[in-house]
């Protein structure tokens, strides 16, 4: 059986400012359209101290799984379409 590797990238871009963390993940693949799952963190009032880095990871892992529920909902559109043919 012949090994196949496709390279997909996902970029992640990170912004805070004011207690506001965003998060977007673009995922890169050999589609034609590629896709994009958004996250955020917001610093909570009781929040003694803002720490970016616990934002971005926060927003960070919240855009992955929307990028990820995406790729998914993808993935069952071509098996449903491949089962029409």
């Amino acid at each position: 059986m012949e090994l196949t590797t496709t390279r997909w990238d996902v970029h992640l871009f990170l912004s805070e400012q004011d207690g506001a963390t965003h998060a977007e993940a673009r995922l890169f693949s050999s589609r034609r359209t590629h896709l994009t799952g958004t996250g955020t963190a917001k610093l909570a009032p009781e929040d003694s101290v803002d720490v970016a880095e616990v934002g971005f990871e926060l927003a960070a892992a919240r855009a992955l799984i929307r990028l990820g529920e995406q790729l998914l909902h993808v993935a069952e559109e071509d098996v449903d379409a491949l089962g029409r043919n």
